[in-house]
């Protein structure tokens, strides 16, 4: 049974606090739902149950409640408690241990330097008796004295190194006590509570569940993309990454990881009516002086990014020591999400730190291809083309890139695209070699009455250093003309496709092992010989 209504009129006569672990925990996005179980005993009549120590970060319209006996639940409220603060995290009761421990150390060397004192009391005391005492020699007298000194530099040697110790504990607890602060604030959080009201005949003992979604915490996915050789598939490792920052521990629970976003308003949007009307433009400001010069025309950096889906890519180390199996993960599919439950229990302490789990590993069939833009860079990229994107069921996250067991840097899986296709970039090859330069006898500037013409040719050569036949995708430009006085021409693209639109050329090559191309791409500006233009 389930009630998630207030009865605020009805009172309990009993009250009984219950102890309800966190068995399982489904991690959302940006936030997640935690299940507790427990076994009360209701005696009759009418019984109000408190479950505390909860994330203040409780969603009160989440909050759901069952139970299973002979019982009626009346109410379910929830509030936060702030007479009543969370537990402390794990690493906070460390901190306070080792506070306790040097004070402990504090109160015992307060205690030895007590002692010392009192000698130093009895040595003052009775350092007068010698010169009462006629019996004494001259000798005796010397060695008592010199006893009596000795006493003396060794009880106030003690109580100064003593002294110096406390300050130095003293020193300790407020590092550490900085740390508490700084961890926890100024105040501790207030410990969320949930009020059922519950009415029985009698007595019984009934089974409780409570459901509910606390905010501060979610997961983000995060990929290893390997490729041993380009004749094998991709391995492909989903990883969650997890934080929590709820204020509770969450003890040994289940964890499942889901892609649905509940939260998000489940209404269809409505169109209201668009009103249109003429455009007036605003007052223009007119310069008198200074005239801007066209831009230069530079390859737009998307060739590479729009062709690789990728950003960023960059010679690291290569940091994985060791590779471990994943644990065993149930992936279930639903009509809108997709969920993976962890076989394995976890300790997850609320402290914000990010905790990867691996939920997935997945060998997929992949064509490979080469990418090169030798204006932009003069290296050889590889891309893998992977069919049927759609049944991995991936998000879009970070990808960490290893080609033939070796770190290549740091792409974009970007699940975001109209085609079924999801292409990967997997770093550069260092056996594919790229090199463009200008051919001079061939780049010239003339003047020809009113216009000016200016030439360039470029020899772009592809070398395949491997044992095995790649295909390669070449990428290069020529510029685009947006006034009527310019005109481009292509002279020569060996046989590459130009798109006019964008000025964008490409060329589709399979180099076989060792084989060297060599592409040459031509082209002329002419414009007005008063006028400047930025072309390199």
């Amino acid at each position: 049974m389930i009630l998630l209504m207030s009865l605020n009129g009805i009172r309990a006569e009993n009250e009984i606090r219950i102890q309800a672990d966190i068995i399982h925990v489904t991690v959302y996005p940006d936030r997640a739902q935690l299940f507790h179980e427990a076994v009360v005993d209701i005696p009759p009549g009418k019984t109000l149950l408190k479950l505390s120590g909860l994330s203040p970060y409780i969603d009160s319209r989440s909050i759901q409640v069952k139970g299973k006996g002979n019982f009626t639940i009346l109410s379910v409220n929830h509030q936060n408690n702030y007479l009543q603060s969370l537990e402390d995290s794990p690493e906070i009761m460390n901190v306070k241990k080792q506070i306790e421990a040097l004070q402990l150390k504090i109160e015992d060397e307060k205690a030895a330097i007590s002692v010392l004192k009192e000698k130093e009391a009895f040595l003052i005391a009775n350092r007068a008796i010698p010169v009462r005492e006629t019996a004494f020699s001259t000798e005796q007298l010397k060695n008592y004295m010199q006893l009596y000194t000795d006493n003396m530099d060794q009880v106030t040697t003690s109580v100064l190194k003593k002294n110096r110790l406390i300050k130095d504990y003293e020193k300790q607890i407020a590092a550490l006590q900085k740390q508490i602060s700084e961890r926890t604030g100024k105040q501790q959080l207030p410990a969320g509570e949930i009020s059922v009201s519950v009415n029985t005949e009698k007595p019984l003992s009934a089974r409780m569940d409570f459901a509910y979604v606390v905010s501060n915490t979610g997961w983000f996915p995060s990929y290893d993309v390997r490729v041993d050789d380009i004749s094998n598939p991709v391995d492909i490792s989903y990883k969650a990454n997890l934080f929590q920052n709820s204020g509770v521990e969450w003890k040994n629970v289940r964890l499942s990881f889901s892609n649905a976003n509940p939260w998000i308003a489940g209404d269809i949007p409505e169109l209201n009516p668009w009103f249109i009307d003429y455009y007036k433009a605003p007052e223009q400001i007119i310069v008198a002086r200074g005239v801007t010069a066209p831009a230069p025309l530079k390859l737009d950096r998307a060739l590479i990014s729009d062709e690789l889906k990728s950003e960023g890519i960059r010679q690291e180390e290569d940091l994985e020591i060791a590779e471990a199996m994943p644990v065993s993960v149930e992936r279930k599919e639903g009509e809108t999400a997709v969920s993976f439950d962890v076989a394995v229990p976890y300790t997850i302490a609320s402290d914000g730190r990010v905790r990867t789990i691996e939920i997935q590993r997945t060998r997929v069939p992949a064509e490979y291809k080469y990418m090169a833009v030798p204006k932009m860079s003069p290296h050889a990229y590889l891309t893998g083309n992977i069919g049927n994107r759609a049944a991995l069921n991936l998000q879009s996250g970070e990808a960490t890139l290893y080609f033939e067991n070796t770190f290549v840097g740091k792409s974009l899986i970007n699940i975001n695209q109209l085609s079924d296709t999801l292409t990967l970039s997997l770093g550069t090859d260092n056996s594919i070699l790229v090199k463009r330069e200008k051919r001079k006898d061939y780049t010239s500037r003339r003047v020809f009455g009113t216009n000016k013409t200016e030439t360039f040719s470029f020899l772009i050569s592809i070398r395949n250093n491997k044992t095995s036949p790649v295909r390669i995708n070449l990428l290069d430009q020529i510029p685009v003309s947006t006034n009527s006085g310019i005109t481009v021409e292509a002279l020569e693209l060996s046989g590459g496709r130009h798109d006019t639109s964008t000025g964008r050329v490409s060329w589709d090559y399979e180099l076989g092992p060792q084989e060297t191309r060599q592409t040459i791409l031509s082209y002329s500006v002419r414009y007005p010989r008063d006028k400047t233009i930025i072309l390199e």
